[in-house]
């Protein structure tokens, strides 16, 4: 288990996130997404990359099965309390959590399921750029898993009713991917009942797009 950090500074987002974990308990917020469940469950395990991992409930969930995962974050707080939980749990052989801005900089190496879950945020970022780069980081048959909120929750940090909400549709229609090279497994928009961090429940809305590379 290794924790690295990019060498630029950081930005703005950076600080932002840097003092959001600072303020919480490391444990607060760490729960799987039940979309990855879903999906990931029918994989084999095999190597994953976590974009944005948060807290780490979704790395820490896939590590558990078996996963050999990097997580990232562009706070450097959130990926050290990744890395301590893992340890904690003894997954730590399992679990390399590295800081990145992915506006900056990317994690070397090919993996076998990349996840981009809620990778939202109230920053530029080049986006469409990232999910490009995370499907060419694909291994021949492997998957990229994109989640976005669909929908505006009580506790949603965006309360902008009038925010965009791109379909899983044209979320791909942006990659431009090439179809001879990766297909379109799965592009829906589930609602689901979903529990806010001060207990509220609320139903929401997910954009999901499953990925698959078919071709090296």
């Amino acid at each position: 288990m290794t924790e690295k950090t990019t060498p630029e500074g950081l930005s703005d987002a950076g600080r932002f996130w840097e003092e959001h974990y600072n303020s919480r308990d490391a444990a607060a917020g760490r729960r799987v997404n039940p979309l990855l469940v879903e999906i990931a469950s029918g994989l084999a395990p095999a190597t994953a990359l976590d974009l944005g991992c948060g807290a780490g409930g979704d790395t820490l969930w896939l590590a558990g099965a078996g996963w050999r995962v990097t997580a990232v974050d562009v706070s450097g707080t959130a990926t050290a309390q990744v890395a301590d939980a893992a340890r904690e749990r003894g997954l730590g052989d399992l679990v390399r959590a590295e800081r990145h801005d992915l506006a900056f900089g990317f994690p070397e190496g090919r993996f076998d399921l990349v996840t981009a879950l809620y990778l939202q945020s109230p920053f530029d970022l080049p986006r469409t750029q990232v999910l490009r780069t995370a499907a060419r980081a694909l291994a021949p048959g492997a998957r990229l898993l994109v989640v976005d909120h669909g929908s505006i929750a009580p506790w949603s940090w965006n309360q902008d009713h009038d925010a965009s909400h791109p379909t899983p549709h044209e979320i791909a229609a942006d990659l431009a991917l090439d179809p001879d090279g990766w297909s379109i497994e799965r592009a829906a928009s589930p609602r689901r009942i979903a529990s806010g961090p001060d207990g509220r429940t609320a139903e929401v809305v997910d954009h999901v797009l499953l990925i698959r590379r078919t071709t090296g």
